[in-house]
């Protein structure tokens, strides 16, 4: 498994072991993107997806004799290998002073939850070290994920994932809010867009986190075409298209039709000059929401 916990600098850390029982609740709605940031992630040129033609609906159906939480077990251990990977070639970016708040798209906030239930506003990097060493002490807890023949799952097992998934989307959602340029250019855009499609597929097989959480990426689920509306849509497209060609018009582009631009990697480098909340003129904490709409528990 790989390394879970970045390494801890500009005085981050866990104070006072509050990484034993955390929690991670949200601020804000999913309105648009924070500060007048584009979502580049929307854009054409960086909608693929290593695997493009799977069907992840069907690799994450149970397989028929298997026990659920082994399998449960082996896609949230999968997805936190894949997403603390993607975070760590990126996590040199995400500092204190850069990521002040943890922040996901739009006006989401993310706050922390500490074993008593006490909620506090943390920085990125913080908040995600907070995330990571949670989970790797989850995994490698025998009592929480048995190796061992013989052993059993808790009953608790499920919500325990629960918590996991729901931890490890906030830590998508900032990449894509925060970090996506960097991705982008390091590209590995189509490795974040096909973990962000794991995920969605997993936890909408057997409903592990709730909407109100996953909404603030519904556009990109929709983009990257992960669900059966996002496909219905497609399909009527294409047949519009069709239908446009055979009467002789002259059509446009589905992407003018819809205003999307085709802007390639290089014009997402110039796009982002100045937009990057690493300048600290991008996360304004006072124009985000205060209301608490996330539970303490998962």
């Amino acid at each position: 498994m790989g390394k879970a916990r970045r390494k801890e600098r500009d005085g981050d850390g866990c104070p006072g072991g509050g990484c034993s029982g955390p929690g991670g609740g949200a601020t804000g709605g999913a309105g648009g993107a924070g500060g007048g940031d584009p979502k580049l992630y929307l854009e054409e040129a960086v909608l693929e997806r290593k695997l493009p033609d799977a069907d992840l609906r069907l690799l994450v159906d149970l397989p028929a004799g298997l026990d659920y939480n082994e399998w449960l077990a082996s896609h949230t251990m999968a997805l936190f290998e894949h997403v603390n990977l993607v975070y760590g070639t990126v996590s040199e970016f995400c500092t204190m002073s850069g990521c002040p708040d943890m922040i996901g798209p739009g006006t989401r906030t993310y706050l922390w939850f500490d074993e008593k239930g006490k909620k506090t506003r943390v920085p990125a990097p913080q908040y995600i070290d907070f995330v990571m060493t949670f989970i790797q002490r989850s995994v490698a807890d025998e009592a929480v994920f048995p190796t061992k023949y013989g052993r059993d799952f808790p009953t608790s097992f499920e919500v325990i994932c629960r918590k996991i998934l729901r931890l490890l989307f906030h830590v998508v959602a900032h990449l894509y809010a925060a970090h996506f340029r960097e991705v982008a250019l390091l590209g590995l855009h189509a490795h974040l867009n096909l973990t962000f499609a794991h995920l969605t597929a997993l936890h909408r097989r057997f409903s592990l986190i709730e909407a109100k959480e996953t909404e603030v990426l519904r556009d990109l689920e929709l983009a990257l075409r992960l669900s059966e509306d996002s496909n219905s849509t497609q399909n009527n497209t294409n047949a519009a298209t069709n239908d446009t060609t055979a009467t002789g018009d002259n059509p446009t582009s589905s992407n003018q039709k819809s205003g999307t631009s085709t802007t390639s990697l290089a014009c997402i480098n110039a796009t982002w000059d100045g937009h990057h909340p690493a300048s600290g003129d991008e996360v304004v904490t006072n124009e985000r929401t205060n209301s608490d709409d996330c539970p303490t528990s998962a």
